[in-house]
């Protein structure tokens, strides 16, 4: 048979297109051995199923969910909390048998495959508000993770709650010098300290939550912390946090604890101190943020918050498919003593 189609198969075999359908969709409907029957004569004439774009469009629904990623997709699938994040959301989707849409946000063209979710996820503050326009404007339920958007349900963690407990605990176990590794809290692409007139922006970032509860943690324990103490990371990598780390252990006098904005940044601190021959704890703690798998396998093993990202995301995900997209839910976090502090 020429040119196979749903109702000409349908046909051949002496079934409804209903019954085709299933065999390819829903094949708890079938027998197994009718099942196996209509996929056997599928396979010899060609045809390899219903046409998904033609049934998107005559049902409304694609059942596709779209990650709308506030990073680059190559920045995101090698980073280990969205990775944990995306992981989460894909054991709801699959699940219930829903597919899942990764999206870049850091593309500046309109991309057509923003027309074929259900639903969207967005992770991390947009940078492309036209795009996050479109999406608001397609009527389709939206909600966000690790950011508050207006009039969209979102779910986060308390990250001052987080900074602030880690930093209060951090501080207790060290005296001397105090500095803080920080991720994004700047808009520029390069490593750099902070200037005093800088450090109490009222930016809703994550990270300028998690710098203020450091903040408040040295203020309340009576400690000190100078803005050129405190170092931007443009990205969370190996590479920029090697860069703040050596900047700040190779000062005199060296701090003696690390304030890590990110488990990553934490890593990469702990990789240049042992290049410098410092010990740590011995010689210098420090922490992390995080709770990614690699903090547990470290040596020493990091101490640091465990904020769950798997559980984000199927949180986020069970909400979305509930329809239940007008909550803002924070999920609790755990802070995780171990040999670094």
């Amino acid at each position: 048979m020429a040119n196979v189609t749903l109702k000409s198969l349908a046909k051949h075999l002496g079934v409804s297109i209903a019954t085709v359908s299933n065999a390819f969709n829903r094949p708890d409907q079938l027998s197994a051995d009718l099942r196996r029957h209509i996929l056997k004569e599928s396979e010899k004439l060609g045809f390899t199923g219903p046409n998904a774009t033609a049934r998107s469009l005559r049902t409304g629904r694609s059942d596709m969910i779209a990650i709308l990623l506030s990073d680059t997709l190559e920045y995101s699938v090698s980073d280990p909390v969205a990775n944990q994040l995306i992981k989460g959301i894909a054991e709801v989707l699959q699940q219930q048998g829903k597919d899942m849409l990764l999206l870049s946000g850091s593309k500046a063209v309109h991309s057509t495959a923003e027309a074929l979710p259900d639903g969207f996820i967005i992770y991390g503050s947009p940078k492309n508000h036209e795009q996050l326009e479109r999406v608001i404007q397609s009527g389709k339920p939206v909600i966000s993770v690790d950011c508050n958007l207006a009039g969209i349900g979102s779910v986060n963690i308390d990250n001052y709650r987080y900074a602030y407990d880690i930093a209060h605990y951090a501080l207790q176990q060290q005296p001397g010098k105090v500095a803080v590794l920080g991720l994004r809290l700047l808009d520029s692409n390069r490593v750099c300290r902070m200037q005093s007139h800088e450090l109490y922006d009222q930016n809703e970032a994550i990270s300028r939550r998690r710098l203020d509860g450091y903040l408040a943690a040295v203020t309340d324990l009576k400690r000190e912390i100078s803005a050129d103490q405190i170092w931007h990371i443009p990205v969370n990598n190996h590479h920029y946090a090697e860069i703040a780390a050596r900047e700040a252990l190779t000062q005199h006098p060296r701090p003696t604890l690390l304030l890590c904005m990110s488990d990553r940044i934490a890593l990469g601190t702990m990789s240049v101190a042992r290049q410098l021959g410092l010990k740590i704890p011995e010689d210098v703690k420090l922490v992390g943020f995080d709770g990614i798998e690699e903090a547990e396998r470290a040596y020493p093993t990091l101490t640091t918050i465990a904020q769950h990202s798997d559980e984000k995301g199927r949180t986020a995900a069970s909400m979305l498919l509930a329809g239940d997209v007008q909550q803002d839910i924070l999920l609790e976090c755990e802070l995780r003593l171990r040999a670094s502090c």
